[in-house]
């Protein structure tokens, strides 16, 4: 009995590691087969990528979406460092032309002050509310476009202590704005940068608060003057101060030169990105569009998509303004309406569009007053 009782268990042992090498067996066969199906996969992927036109616009794509982030060097390994450098190089050099045709746009409210059609311009005016906030969305994209009717109640803010930028949310609620957005570029190094020490020219209330040109002679400028007509593109120093320039920041590309969208395709768009702009209407009424990206909600749009937004709704001149992380727009109070991309959170910015409801009570002192831009470390915490 004790004879029968052991051969049934080494017979029952040796089923249970048969059925332990099939089962193995079976895996492995089965992970074989998942990593020949993602070769497969692979494989016709990179053929598609580099040897079909519409892979190539994919591939193109990619790398300008990749330029627009922190990790633009990451774009090499998908177009190669030359035709990275390249493509820099031609974007640059589109947005250069794209500043240089002569903006001939008018705003009704500024024109015929005395005329009765003018009366009756400002009277409609005064029925609208100060800014209206309006969500939209596209194809990938979720934001919003906020309208300031009165172009002439938007101020440049700053911040408020010298070293360090300021997030939009904060200067909202400590100046008392009813509405903001981020304005220009700023010197950014490993995408750590403090915020404080912006790219090109900073003026605000018709005084040049920061001059970072260097032996540059011409920057590409977004801003107003002093009637509230928009004014973006290509100017020094001296035509701007003729142009009786109020609030202004540096950035390009414009995207909008009276009434005609500069970029003719999707292609030409810049990639996918949060993207900020402003533009005008006929009307004199600003547009400030403002894009989530790098979310599963929102991937991000084009400087295309941000162009077909702003001619949908009139705009006659507009102008890219610093997006990506930087994207955000604030309501009264200090709330913030849309989902800024950034792992940290808000950044700290060095200028905001702001909307007051009375802005000649506003005070905007200048915190770069007296620092030279070669003195600013803008990497110091």
């Amino acid at each position: 009995m004790k004879s029968g009782t052991l051969a049934s268990q080494k017979s029952a042992n040796k089923r249970k590691m048969t059925d332990r090498r099939r089962k193995k067996n079976r895996l492995l066969r089965i992970l074989v087969s998942i990593l020949m199906v993602m070769l497969v996969v692979v494989s016709l992927a990179g053929i598609w990528l580099f040897f079909t036109p519409s892979g190539n616009n994919m591939r193109f794509l990619m790398a300008d979406t990749l330029i627009t982030t922190q990790h633009r060097h990451w774009a090499k390994y998908v177009i190669g460092q030359e035709e990275l450098d390249k493509r820099v190089a031609g974007y640059q050099a589109q947005f250069d032309q794209m500043g240089t045709e002569k903006d001939i746009h008018t705003i009704a409210i500024n024109t015929n002050k005395n005329s009765n059609e003018n009366t009756e311009s400002k009277e409609e005016n005064k029925e609208k509310p100060l800014i209206e906030i309006e969500g939209i969305s596209g194809s990938g994209y979720r934001g919003y476009v906020l309208t300031v009717n009165d172009p002439t109640k938007i101020r440049l803010g700053v911040p408020a202590k010298s070293g360090k930028g300021e997030k939009v949310s904060s200067m909202v609620e400590r100046t008392g704005a009813i509405a903001g957005v981020n304005g220009g570029g700023f010197a950014d190094p490993n995408w750590k940068g403090n915020g404080f020490k912006p790219i090109g020219l900073v003026i605000s209330q018709g005084q040049l608060y920061y001059d970072g040109l260097g032996s540059k002679l011409t920057t590409q400028i977004v801003g107003l003057d002093k009637q509230g007509k928009m004014i973006a593109g290509n100017y020094s120093i001296e035509e701007l101060a003729d142009l009786d320039i109020q609030e202004a920041v540096t950035f390009q590309p414009r995207i909008i030169v009276n009434g005609k969208g500069q970029i003719k395709s999707q292609k030409d768009g810049w990639g996918i990105a949060p993207r900020t702009a402003m533009g005008q209407r006929e009307d004199g009424a600003i547009l400030f569009v403002v894009i989530d990206g790098r979310q599963t909600t929102s991937i991000g749009a084009s400087l295309y998509d941000v162009q077909q937004i702003m001619l949908d709704r009139g705009a006659v001149i507009a102008a890219n303004l610093d997006g990506g992380s930087s994207t955000v727009l604030v309501s009264k109070g200090g709330e913030i309406l849309n989902k800024p991309s950034s792992e940290y959170g808000e950044r700290y910015l060095p200028t905001a569009f702001l909307v007051f409801e009375h802005p000649d009570e506003v005070d905007i002192p200048n915190i770069w007053k007296g620092l030279r831009a070669q003195d600013i470390d803008a990497g110091k915490k």
